[in-house]
C-alpha cells in the first residue's frame, strides 16, 4: 500500500464530480449517444435549463466533457477515457 495518498487527488476529485445522479445520467447518456446538445438533454432529464447548465459546468470544469459549438448550439461529448470506462463498469 502506498502512503502517498496525494497522488490519488485527481481521481478523488473526478469521483466527487461524478457523485451526483444527474451528472451520472448526463455522462451515461453521452456515452450511449456520443454527443448531445442541451435541448435534447433537458427534454430527456426534465430539469430546468439553469440546473442542467450548472451540472454541465461542473463536468466541464473537471475536464470530463467538452463542448463543440455548431452554430447556436453546443454539442457535448465525453473527453476523458477513464470516465467512459468507469461508467461502463458502474452503469449497466
Amino acid at each position: 500500500m502506498n502512503k502517498d495518498y496525494m497522488e490519488y487527488n485527481e481521481i478523488a476529485e473526478m469521483l466527487k464530480v461524478l457523485a451526483h445522479p444527474v451528472r451520472l445520467c448526463i455522462i451515461n447518456g453521452l456515452l450511449k449517444k456520443g454527443e448531445c446538445n442541451v435541448s435534447h438533454m433537458q427534454d430527456c432529464l426534465e430539469i430546468p435549463q439553469s440546473t442542467l447548465s450548472q451540472h454541465l459546468q461542473k463536468l466541464r470544469s473537471a475536464k470530463l466533457i467538452q463542448g463543440k459549438r455548431n452554430g447556436l448550439e453546443i454539442n457535448y461529448s465525453i473527453c476523458d477515457e477513464r470516465v467512459k470506462e468507469l461508467i461502463k463498469v458502474l452503469v449497466k
